[in-house]
């Protein structure tokens, strides 16, 4: 009895634990059947998602043009290797498709990749021994152009596959790298929970600057398919088109920029300087026309980068003497300047409590002289009177803000820093009036300079031209000239100007090494001190920072320009005499400055141009390239012509007025590869761009190889890639 009673307590707790469990079960399914959600998670979600394929759609980046339209960035398809080494991915197939041999793939994979057959076959060999379905070859493996992909497959190697990826190609190597900046493929956080995309992204230049404008939208195309992959017959296929980016174009020019670069590599390589700036403006605009640095970088391959940071807009520094410019043009504007008023130089102290002013000859001076000899002599004793008993302190600190030395330029460039006006005790006073103390960089000395060159209006520097929507011409943001101070008048700025003129150009100037032919140049030249992280200031003959910011024709100024070159090595010259530090800057701002000028076709002086021989190009469209080339060789010209036949097109015009010794280039019919090593990049570009080739540069300096043989027939679109070694490592063919 008492057993029959445990049985029926112990059957009744099993039915409720039963019936409890069917009600649970019965519930849930009842629930997920209502709601569809496991969890929160939506089940015809899950199931749309498991069945759905999705496909990205890239937007392309969009372009960086010069102002003459000629690519400086823009996205350009590489292609990644791999190679399958699972033996099962083969079953089936009448030819292996699986890396059966590794040594025999490794030897002929190794010269196209510039791999040790080693490396490579040891890579194979352990995918194999570990069950891997595909190896990769780390980063010699990747970002492979087009031509060395065919080239791997013409081999014909099993189990060797590539995928295409999208890489930001900047054809012109080291050439405004830190302006241009560049873009690599970094995740972006997409609009799904903990979704992310790989794209590309600026990091550094107008790359970052603009990001938003240059990246664009991806789209993407979603359809159903089986489990086969297969597409149903109703996909329910959504597609969003992509959006690409929109295209930016500089203010840069092509050719005047590749013409500082050369310049400023020669120099590097010659002088090895800490660091070397330079900028070209036009001063009437404040479009600035070439801007460059040393060290710089190589965006295809930004590694081992010395120096990020554009140092004309981010690496403010005591300027030096040409700050004088600016006390002279505040002194004549205050109305207290009287240029044949004289005063001794040497040496100047207006109390016992402030340090002695020394003019740069060791305090000798040049006993008493007028002030207008003072700013031709780069006399600091003739500044710091000006500021001290002329001026005032304290109205020549206004104009120190007139001229906006407090202030960023705002000039479209990423990681601008502004200089410090230092200005607490009366000796800074008297050594900001001279470029000692206060610090600046040179784009805020570019701006400044501006006033003196356009009639007093001071100008934004601006490197964005214009903005234009993907494939597009019209712009949608067009920069326009804008004056953002009148620091001083038109009646100044002329005076300043002859005293420009002076410094470069009068008996005593100390600016004569800046002197050009055909075009008179008036500027001011900077030898600033390096403070010592010890205290005072670094001594020795190369321990400075020397500096000339000049314009040109100085009567009215249509090309302007500053070069700055820190601690070069300076030798002796060919008669014994030792090196100056202008030397190097003066090889640069001649170089750029005389060749931009002719290339701008801005009118030479005429007083100037009588001892210079120019020559007039004849008509030559149309003409023999032989007869044609004989008669321009004969006038003393360098002539490169691309064949036989008649002159379809030229890098020169009917009626332009060139140099003895300039390059002029013939295309013509059914043209043919010259023979170009040893040209300098800009010939080299200039050529490809007459003969519309694709093309690629590799390294700085000037041609060392070229993937083309001279004597092959060449047609538009045909890729040309160019290697460039500096010029201490081969001999310029002239």
């Amino acid at each position: 009895m008492r057993k029959n009673k445990t049985t029926h307590f112990m059957a009744g707790i099993f039915i409720i634990l039963f019936v409890g469990i069917f009600l649970t079960l019965s519930g849930r399914f009842l629930y997920i059947q209502a709601t569809a959600e496991i969890d929160g998670v939506s089940l015809k979600k899950w199931a749309d998602k498991q069945r759905t394929s999705t496909y990205k759609l890239p937007a392309e980046r969009g372009k960086i043009y010069d102002n003459n339209g000629m690519t400086l960035a823009y996205d350009q398809p590489s292609y990644r290797i791999f190679a399958i080494v699972q033996e099962a991915y083969s079953d089936g197939a009448e030819e292996p498709r699986h890396v059966k041999e590794p040594r025999k793939t490794a030897e002929q994979l190794a010269p196209l990749l510039d791999m040790k057959e080693s490396d490579i076959e040891k890579r194979l060999q352990e995918g194999i021994d570990n069950d891997r379905f595909q190896v990769e070859f780390g980063n010699k493996g990747r970002q492979l152009s087009l031509q060395k992909k065919e080239e791997i497959e013409e081999l014909e190697l099993p189990g060797i596959h590539f995928k295409e990826e999208t890489v930001r190609a900047y054809p012109n190597g080291t050439f405004a790298s830190q302006i241009i900046g560049f873009a690599k493929e970094m995740e972006i956080e997409g609009k799904e929970e903990n979704a992310t995309t790989q794209q590309l992204k600026g990091v550094t230049g107008i790359e970052k600057e603009m990001d938003k404008h240059l990246r664009g939208k991806d789209g993407y195309i979603a359809f159903q398919r089986d489990k086969y992959n297969k597409k149903l017959l109703d996909p329910k296929e959504v597609v969003k088109k992509n959006e690409d980016g929109g295209n930016i174009y500089l203010t840069i020019d092509q050719k005047i920029q590749t013409l500082l670069e050369d310049t400023l590599t020669q120099v590097e390589k010659k002088y090895e300087p800490e660091r070397i700036s330079a900028v070209v403006m036009n001063p009437k605009t404040g479009e600035v026309i070439a801007m460059g640095n040393r060290p710089s970088y190589n965006p295809n391959n930004p590694t081992d980068v010395e120096n990020w940071y554009n140092d004309v807009v981010s690496t403010p520094f005591e300027p030096g003497s040409t700050m004088k410019m600016f006390t002279w043009a505040a002194a004549i504007e205050e109305g207290v300047y009287n240029g044949t008023e004289a005063y001794k130089s040497g040496q100047y102290q207006p109390n016992e409590k402030i340090k002695p002013v020394r003019d740069h000859n060791g305090g000798a001076g040049w006993g008493p002289i007028s002030y207008n000899e003072g700013f031709e002599r780069s006399s600091n004793v003739a500044a710091s009177k000006l500021v001290w008993e002329k001026i005032g302190s304290d109205k020549y600190l206004e104009y120190l803000k007139a001229f906006q030395f407090d202030q960023k330029t705002n000039i479209d460039l990423p990681n601008e820093v502004a200089g410090k006006i230092l200005y607490n005790w009366p000796a800074e006073k008297l050594t900001t009036a001279f470029g000692q103390d206060t610090t600046m960089t040179p784009i805020q000395q570019m701006k400044a300079a501006t006033a003196i060159a356009n009639n007093g209006k001071m100008l934004q520097p601006y490197i964005i031209d214009k903005l234009t929507e993907a494939d597009k011409q019209k712009p949608i943001k067009e920069k326009q000239p804008k004056v953002v101070g009148e620091p001083i008048s038109k009646a100044t700025s002329k005076q300043v100007l002859q005293l420009l003129d002076l410094a470069v150009n009068g008996e005593h100037a100390t600016g004569k090494n800046f002197q050009l032919d055909g075009y008179k140049v008036g500027g001011k030249t900077g030898t600033a001190q390096i403070p010592n992280p010890d205290g005072g200031y670094l001594i020795g003959r190369e321990n400075y920072i020397f500096s000339f910011l000049g314009m040109a024709p100085i009567d009215n100024p249509q090309l302007m320009m500053y070069v700055s070159v820190k601690q070069p090595k300076l030798g002796e010259k060919k008669d014994g005499s030792l090196e100056m530090g202008s030397d190097p800057v003066a090889f640069i701002f001649k170089h750029v400055m005389e060749n931009g000028l002719h290339y701008l076709n801005i009118d030479p002086d005429k007083q100037k141009m009588d001892n210079v021989k120019h020559i007039e190009i004849p008509s030559v469209v149309g003409k023999s390239g032989e007869a044609v080339a004989k008669e321009l060789t004969e006038k003393g010209l360098r002539v490169t012509t691309t064949g036989k036949g008649k002159i379809l097109k030229s890098n020169v015009q009917e009626g332009d007025q060139v140099l003895p010794n300039d390059h002029i280039m013939l295309i013509t019919e059914k043209p043919k590869m010259p023979q170009i090593i040893g040209w300098s990049l800009r010939d080299a570009l200039q050529l490809a761009n007459l003969l519309e080739l694709k093309t690629e540069t590799f390294g700085d300096g000037y041609v060392a190889t070229q993937n083309i043989k001279a004597g092959v027939a060449i047609k538009p679109g045909d890729y040309l890639g160019i290697e460039l070694e500096p010029p201490n490592k081969q001999k310029k063919q002239e």
